[in-house]
């Protein structure tokens, strides 16, 4: 069979399948043609992400091999390659191994299988560049500096002398550059080289997320013989006992935790779909930093991040256990391959070197901790727990304080969790989740109630001056084994589901932007009369961004009402909060309703409500309307059936059938069903140009026709 990378192993259901489905060993086989140009050059094949355990054997040898399915690694081919045809085959095991993090006993989320990430071939010279480390200094000076480590591969049984040049350019204008002539000994070795004097340098920053970009080159008397390019940005972020500091300024983080898995493919999305989710969580729901639970996740994600200024925390794989030596041995080179691979990324602000929410394991955390900082001493480490006085060896107290269950007591003071004389650098890192599992099509006062956790757990954060941040979880709803969630391998924790079609707990997150770059405007109702306990809708809860909201009931101005800052006034935006308004007494006449924002004393959003709500169409939302004719690029398109006031019917649970036409294919199911009135599909794009045609066909509507094109 043929396939695109990335891939999943597997294809699987959306819910109720057999996780052991996909939990084989498998072969993924290539043939290329050696080519004359290669001669007197090393050949490298380079694997992003294979889950769990892969061999690499080329033309029937065994090249190499890796443990472990979130972190790069690299194969040498030369020495076995052929002239004419070569075969490279990856054994991939994807059986949940003992011995290979997060494995060996339970684990709250699922890793699927396949070689799911980007594969390429590396073409160099037997003197190469193998990484770079490009470190901004004194960046709240007026003058600042980059410090350029490069890393070098000398494959020969000589030393090579070579001219080691750092370049930094910002939107293609040269800024500074320099340059060193170093001996390259067998084996690896390193060059440092100083930028310093840089003058008009523009700060990294979430608001304004300037990039520069470094270019590293070495060349002998022949000319250049490698070169490499990485991205950078100058900014400093620190995590205090008093908060967390961004450029010196103080910014109170407000993120979500995020597993990388989607609907029927897990893992194995291409470079699209992984930046969309940065998109959706930065534009969508107003987050300013993102948790990469519970492992490294897509470079092309963390790209994004640094495009459009969303701070990430990132991890290494693991959930609760700590295995034995060997397992830990692994762990600990997990922390090497993570930072190596993303320590350029002016996004991460945060290296997590403690599995996710394990018991204390000090010689092990103390290792970790040791890598960390010696790899790379410009961040800070964290180690997440959910233990109080845990062995606190990091530089920052992480915590999933889950102590909130819809009461009073809200979170723990950090010195009450720390169990420390003073306060620590100490940041929330879960709550919710597991004790307030939501659908989307949950009832109303419990998709109410989920949303108004994620609120007060914010409020009480932002309102102490040690608590840097918290981050909700989570973002989306995601696959989990058959011991955790709700029995269909779905927790069902996320304020977005898989599709990441939004639930009410979206909207308090999406409110939390300035009203002047995007008004937002989502009361949370069904607007029914029964659908809640007793019946009514009060207490209105109206997630907003306005100065005050106006109501009307039958085109009857009911009032003005305003955001509830003295009850919530940890949040920048608070919702509106109606506990009395006259709105018809139960058994009687029920009426349409329209919510109106005024910002600046002007009208700027508005959003009715049908008394009797009937489907009326099916909508269609495609997230992008050009793909890359290269077999793998895809896109999300979403298909809700609305009312006669263009509002979501949450009950509705119609089938829906896809009709595709043209160089592409549906990502699942052709036939399925509306979840809450409403689901996703993604398309893949074929390898020819040409016009994808995308509708959907409920047994009451037929979708307008996207039109999707695909080009070279």
């Amino acid at each position: 069979m043929r396939v695109n990378l990335p891939h999943m192993n597997k294809e699987i259901p959306y819910n109720y399948f057999d996780e052991r489905d996909y939990q084989f060993v498998s072969c993924y086989r290539r043939s290329f043609t050696y080519k004359a140009s290669w001669a007197g050059k090393r050949v490298l094949a380079d694997f992003d992400g294979v889950m769990a355990y892969a061999e690499v054997y080329l033309n029937g040898k065994l090249v190499g091999s890796h443990k472990g399915g979130y972190t790069p690694f690299a194969v040498d081919l030369t020495a076995g390659l052929a002239p004419g045809e070569n075969t490279l085959v990856v054994k991939v095991d994807s059986t949940e191994r003992p011995d290979i993090p997060p494995f060996g006993y339970v684990i709250d989320y699922l890793c699927y299988g396949g070689m799911y990430r980007d594969t390429y071939l590396r073409i160099v010279d037997p003197v190469y560049i193998e990484n770079v480390f490009a470190k901004p200094k004194a960046v709240l000076g007026e003058k600042k500096a980059l410090e350029t480590t490069v890393f070098l591969t000398n494959t020969t049984s000589e030393e090579q002398s070579l001219t080691v040049g750092v370049k930094l350019l910002h939107e293609g204008k040269l800024i500074a550059e320099g340059s060193h002539i170093a001996v390259a000994e067998p084996g690896k070795s390193t060059v440092d080289i100083v930028l310093s004097g840089l003058a008009g340098i523009k700060l990294w920053d979430i608001d304004d997320p300037n990039l520069y970009d470094v270019e590293v080159s070495i060349a002998d008397t022949q000319g250049v013989k490698d070169s490499c390019f990485t991205r950078i940005g100058f900014r400093e972020a620190v995590v205090k006992p008093d908060g967390f500091y961004l450029n010196g300024r103080k910014v109170m983080l407000r993120g979500l935790n995020r597993h990388q898995a989607f609907p029927y493919v897990g893992y194995a999305m291409p470079p699209r779909v992984q930046r969309k989710d940065a998109d959706i969580l930065k534009y969508e729901l107003s987050l300013n930093a993102v948790r990469t639970s519970h492992y490294p996740q897509s470079p092309h994600f963390l790209d994004r991040c640094d495009e459009i200024g969303l701070l990430v925390f990132e991890e290494i794989p693991g959930w609760q256990h700590i295995g034995d030596k060997d397992w830990q041995a692994v762990a600990c080179e997990n922390v090497r391959e993570m930072i190596k691979r993303d320590w350029n990324h002016p996004s991460i602000f945060l290296w997590g070197v403690r599995i996710n929410e394990s018991q204390d394991c000090h010689e092990f955390y103390k290792e970790t901790n040791r890598i960390a900082r010696e790899l790379d001493p410009t961040r800070q480490t964290a180690g997440v727990r959910y233990i109080e006085g845990s062995d606190f060896l990091e530089d920052v107290y992480t915590m999933n304080d889950f102590i909130h269950s819809g009461g009073e007591l809200v979170l723990r003071d950090p010195k009450q969790v720390t169990k420390t004389a003073g306060y620590v650098p100490y940041m929330v890192t879960e709550f919710n989740g597991h004790m307030f599992p939501t659908k989307r099509f949950d009832q109303e006062e419990r998709v109410v109630e989920h949303a108004l956790r994620h609120l007060r757990v914010h409020n009480q954060a932002g309102l102490d001056p040690h608590i840097s941040g918290a981050f909700g979880w989570c973002a989306f709803d995601y696959n989990t084994h058959y011991d955790f969630g709700s029995g269909d391998r779905i927790c069902y924790h996320g304020v977005m589901d898989m599709f990441r079609i939004p639930k009410y707990a979206a909207h308090f997150y999406g409110s939390q932007v300035d009203p002047h770059v995007r008004p937002v405007l989502e009361p949370a109702t069904r607007w029914s009369r029964g659908d809640r306990s007793i019946g009514g809708v009060l207490p209105l809860v109206i997630f907003t961004n306005c100065d005050k909201v106006r109501i009307k009931l039958q085109g009857r101005d009911v009032g003005e009402f305003y955001p509830a800052k003295a009850r919530y006034p940890g949040v920048p935006y608070p919702p509106v909060v109606i506990d009395q308004m006259e709105i018809g007494e139960w058994g009687l006449e029920w009426f349409d309703g329209e919510f109106i924002g005024i910002v600046d004393g002007e009208e700027v959003i508005s959003k009715k409500y049908a008394a009797a709500p009937v489907a009326t169409k099916l909508v269609t939302i495609p997230d992008d309307l050009e793909l890359k004719a290269d077999g793998m690029d895809a896109t999300r398109v979403v298909f809700m059936v609305v009312d006669q006031a263009g509002n979501p019917l949450p009950y509705l649970t119609d089938a829906i059938e896809f009709e595709l036409e043209g160089p592409g294919a549906i990502i699942g199911p052709r036939q399925t069903a509306l979840i809450g009135g409403a689901i996703a599909t993604w398309v893949r794009a074929a390898e020819e140009e040409g016009a994808i045609t995308l509708r959907g066909r409920t047994p009451r509507f037929e979708s307008e026709t996207v039109e999707i094109k695909v080009r070279k």
